[in-house]
């Protein structure tokens, strides 16, 4: 049997804009849904049949922030692509902090648009419970067995640099402050402080990034705290 089409849930007001999405995904082989307010657009990402949500930021009704808020709270973990027309940096640095996967500003390349969500597809496949060996360019992660590899060769990390690389994995594309990954690798009755984090990090960097100083995989968000890109 053919395996059936992905569900992508469109919610964006502005009816150009809509079209040319439906028309470019729909090309690309997804299935597509659009809403045009933040209700029904809070309503339809809530299905368990939507495989990835763009989500305009400025709509009527509800704001896109406030749904991937409610979203995230509700424990959807669908990813979700933000689309504004700003480009301030708080709009940003808010939504990756609520828990969007990826963001892009308005006016945007459909080219690079439909990249990014394939990637984000792709990402989410991997993440699915289930699917415990994680690949992420030349790093494959044996959750189960707590092993890592690099380009074939085996990575020796202590517990705690695997249970913080396994906090990131977990979250793919979402940004943990330092304060989330010490209460989650650490527990809540740790006394160590965000520069506890930040060692750690570094250590991790210079264990699987080819480029310690300039990494691919474990991500710095400016202000926020730390994401794993795969």
């Amino acid at each position: 049997m053919p395996e059936p089409k992905k569900r992508i849930l469109v919610v964006e007001d502005d009816e150009s804009i809509t079209l040319g999405l439906r028309m470019n995904l729909e090309a690309e082989g997804y299935d597509v849904v659009v809403a045009t307010d933040g209700e029904s657009g809070l309503a339809g990402a809530r299905s368990p049949e939507v495989s990835l949500v763009i989500l305009d930021i400025m709509l009527p009704k509800v704001n896109g922030l406030e749904i991937l808020r409610q979203l995230r709270n509700e424990g959807c973990k669908t990813p979700i692509v933000l689309l504004s027309a700003r480009g301030a940096e708080l709009d940003k640095v808010m939504g990756l902090e609520l828990g969007a996967e990826d963001y892009i500003t308005k006016p945007f390349s459909l080219a690079e648009l439909l990249a990014r969500v394939k990637a984000q597809l792709r990402r989410d496949a991997i993440a699915r419970p289930g699917s415990r060996i994680v690949v992420a360019g030349k790093l494959s992660i044996n959750i189960d067995a707590r092993e890592v590899g690099k380009s074939g060769e085996p990575v020796v990390l202590t517990a705690t640099e695997f249970d913080l690389l396994l906090c990131l994995i977990e979250e793919s594309g979402r940004v943990l402050t330092r304060e989330q990954i010490l209460r989650r690798v650490w527990g809540p009755g740790h006394h160590g402080t965000p520069r506890t984090i930040d060692n750690f990090m570094l250590q991790l960097r210079a264990k699987l990034e080819d480029d310690p100083s300039d990494p691919a995989h474990l991500l710095t968000v400016r202000g926020v705290g730390y994401r794993f890109q795969a």
